[in-house]
């Protein structure tokens, strides 16, 4: 009867406990609309900064990493898995994944990253006031478009700029209403070319070759995840291509007002950490943007798209060589 009993109180342990000494484990189930460079440096950043404040992938968190390969519907059925499977925390990683986690659940926490306009996404009331389970961080900086902008049409003299952007993309539509409302003030034309999925990309920014001087390609998760495809036209081409992050102007752009996604998603952690220890609601959060940005340059793109480089562009930023 005793080895019985005994047996028992050893299967009544903490389910929670992965290692017998009842430590609780966490489930956080991570969202993200595509795979690219910005959105994966987020995430290591997020994971960084839950590890150096005790909570260890593999030891006391488990994440659940899901891609919805740019389709909405299989955000939407992300979320509702999270949901089912009552995960302790919900990491969003784009305004798509962050509103579809949003629609799904209005009690588990939800921080998100690489998002353009949480208030303009209906994601949080204001910065200072979230909603009741939601807050993150905007990985916009209110100046960085307009310096990218100021550049194109200063140093590259151009009179008419391309832009490819997936106009069911909220985040996109925000940052071309800004370019168009700086164009207008700089006195030059903006020629629009929009797409619904990354196969589109391609014969968009063909349909831009001579009709404009440079292209910008704003933080757009479509058209980002197919940039290669914007690479190849502006090579072949000599089409200077700008862009609005600084992982996409590695790969082979000429210039970009931007920051470290990793640097942002850290900061998303140091959130999501406040809230995991029960030290802070969402609500309690304030949503946090960029704390530093700067003009970057490529200088083998530039060359790549016929464009001479100029010893004053250090005077405007930095080569990306120099880092």
């Amino acid at each position: 009867m005793l080895f019985g009993m005994l047996i028992l109180s050893g299967c009544g342990s903490d389910k929670s406990s992965g290692d017998g000494d009842g430590e609780k484990q966490y489930v956080i189930g991570v969202t993200q609309i595509v795979e690219h460079p910005s959105l994966d440096a987020a995430f290591e950043g997020f994971k960084k900064a839950l590890s150096e404040n005790g909570f260890k992938e593999g030891e006391n968190v488990k994440y659940d990493v899901q891609i919805a390969q740019g389709d909405q519907s299989n955000s939407q059925s992300i979320a509702k898995n999270f949901v089912g499977d009552s995960v302790d925390l919900i990491f969003a990683n784009s305004t798509p994944s962050a509103q579809t986690a949003l629609n799904a659940t209005k009690d588990i926490p939800i921080v998100f990253t690489s998002v353009t306009d949480p208030v303009g996404a209906e994601l949080v009331k204001s910065f200072d006031e979230p909603g009741e389970n939601i807050t993150g961080t905007t990985d916009t900086h209110p100046e960085a478009i307009s310096k990218t902008l100021h550049f194109i049409t200063d140093e590259m003299k151009a009179k008419k700029i391309g832009i490819v952007y997936n106009s069911g993309e909220q985040n996109a539509v925000v940052q071309v209403a800004e370019v168009n409302k700086l164009a207008k003030e700089a006195g030059v034309e903006v020629a629009e070319a929009t797409v619904s999925t990354s196969a589109d990309v391609k014969q968009a920014t063909e349909s831009l070759v001579g009709r404009v001087d440079a292209i910008y390609i704003p933080k757009d998760n479509t058209v980002v995840s197919a940039l290669e495809s914007v690479i190849t036209v502006a090579n072949d081409k000599d089409i200077p291509l700008f862009v609005g992050e600084l992982d996409s102007l590695k790969k082979g752009a000429i210039a970009a007002s931007g920051f470290n996604y990793e640097d942002l998603g850290y900061q998303t952690g140091l959130m999501a950490v406040k809230i995991l220890k029960g030290e802070k609601k969402p609500s309690e959060i304030p949503v946090q943007a960029p704390e530093n940005f700067e003009l970057m340059f490529n200088k083998a793109a530039a060359e790549e798209q016929g464009v001479e480089v100029q010893e004053t562009w250090s005077d405007l930023g930095k080569f990306i060589e120099e880092q």
